[in-house]
């Protein structure tokens, strides 16, 4: 049914905590298991026979998937409500893993990552954040939208353990097996989250269309640096999250090494992000954002001229969690304060593709990299360079909602 022009938001049929603990719980599997595929590489491209770069390839077109299918899963999200994207979303995840079960390829492998690049669309933080951004007042959007990211640290500090036991327990088949019969421990959350959508406007007036709202946001200069810098994110965190195994493999180190640091980057990560989303109510989220930026520059910049050690390596990691998935809650809250909740799924998606391509170029290019070099080396140097270039764009993005807003006194974040 059409929205009328003075249709609120339908009401959710389940308080605002329980849909914030259906959709972290719904990031914490998504993401989980998103995190984890670094644990597969070695053992994968070993069976198989292949080069890391054929399994980095895979994965990135996962990433690139992903960001592709996110507009347009956030624009089916919000006009139809996420309970249905996320059923969607979180079949896609198991498919995707039962074909990297029986991949005997490389092409097997790029089926696998579009299934799951379309699963963690459906399924995954971005898909969360306009069910939570409606279902939160608009002075607790950012803190809402932050509890995203906590419930995915959450998932990762379960999930890589969980995964590393399953492989040596039980091999790397048997355990993706397990980890698509976790994925489909999301349907029943798709219930809780609901099918509630933002279809009409404040004030009373007439509803914003998808073509208006693509048009005001392409002409808003603070969302395009916005954009901008949101590639840089994608960049660093899918070439560390994914080679940071090998890498310590490389090194001589115990493999339990790499499962500890990508753990304690979930544990910082816990931390970093309720500290992001505390800090909205003191800081301007811009200036904060181009911090987490140069804070990532000097975690790398420590990897590429120390002696590592497995203390370091861990001690890094967890410092690089505290800035980990604190740019989303941030960077997720900035869109709803420029634009409202309405179309806030599809926008952040827009955003999100930058993150994506970001996130294929950098496992790729790590694959690449390594194949070429036999070393991580040119990787740092490329993650300290972006660093600084997403400070550079954040600084000057205007933290004020957009004048369609302002004229008919919005209440904005």
């Amino acid at each position: 049914m059409a929205a009328t022009d003075n249709a609120p938001p339908s009401r959710p049929r389940f308080p605002v905590w329980a849909i914030v603990l259906a959709g972290a719980t719904v990031a914490g599997i998504g993401m989980g298991l998103r995190q984890i595929m670094g644990l597969y590489l070695k053992p994968m491209t070993e069976t198989l026979g292949i080069g890391r770069e054929a399994f980095s390839i895979a994965i990135a077109l996962a990433n690139i998937v992903w960001g592709v299918a996110a507009p347009f899963v956030g624009a089916v999200s919000d006009k139809y409500g996420a309970g249905k994207v996320l059923l969607l979303g979180s079949t896609c995840t198991a498919i995707g893993l039962v074909v990297m079960v029986l991949a005997t390829s490389e092409m097997h492998l790029m089926i696998s990552g579009v299934f799951m690049g379309l699963g963690v669309a459906g399924a995954g933080v971005t898909a969360m954040v306009g069910a939570i951004g409606r279902a939160s007042p608009p002075e607790q959007r950012t803190q809402a939208i932050s509890k995203l990211g906590i419930g995915s640290g959450v998932g990762v500090l379960v999930s890589l353990p969980y995964a590393h036991v399953l492989i040596e327990m039980f091999g790397w088949k048997a355990s993706l097996v397990t980890m698509a019969a976790t994925a489909a421990l999301m349907w029943p959350l798709a219930y809780v989250i609901g099918n509630d959508t933002a279809t009409g406007s404040p004030g009373g007036q007439r509803p914003q269309s998808l073509k208006e709202a693509l048009g005001e946001a392409f002409r808003h200069p603070s969302f395009l640096l916005l954009t901008a810098g949101f590639f840089v994110c994608g960049f660093q965190v899918a070439f560390y999250a994914l080679h940071l195994p090998a890498y310590v493999a490389d090194k001589g180190f115990d493999p339990m090494i790499g499962v500890l640091g990508l753990t304690m980057v979930g544990l910082g990560n816990l931390i970093g992000t309720w500290a992001a989303g505390q800090s909205a109510a003191y800081f301007p989220k811009q200036y904060t954002l181009a911090f987490i930026y140069l804070g990532r520059c000097l975690v790398f910049l420590c990897f590429l001229t120390m002696e590592m050690t497995p203390t370091l390596v861990v001690l890094l990691s967890f410092i690089l969690g505290l800035l980990w998935l604190s740019t989303v809650p941030l960077t997720s809250s900035l869109v709803a304060t420029f634009f409202g909740p309405v179309w806030m799924t599809m926008l952040f998606g827009i955003v999100f593709f930058s993150h994506q391509i970001g996130s294929f170029i950098g496992v790729w290019m790590a694959g690449w990299a390594f194949d070429v070099t036999r070393s991580y080396d040119m990787m740092w140097w490329a993650s300290i360079g972006l660093g600084l270039f997403a400070a550079v764009v954040h600084w000057p993005i205007s933290q004020e909602p957009v004048a369609r807003l302002r004229n008919k006194s919005v209440p904005a974040e």
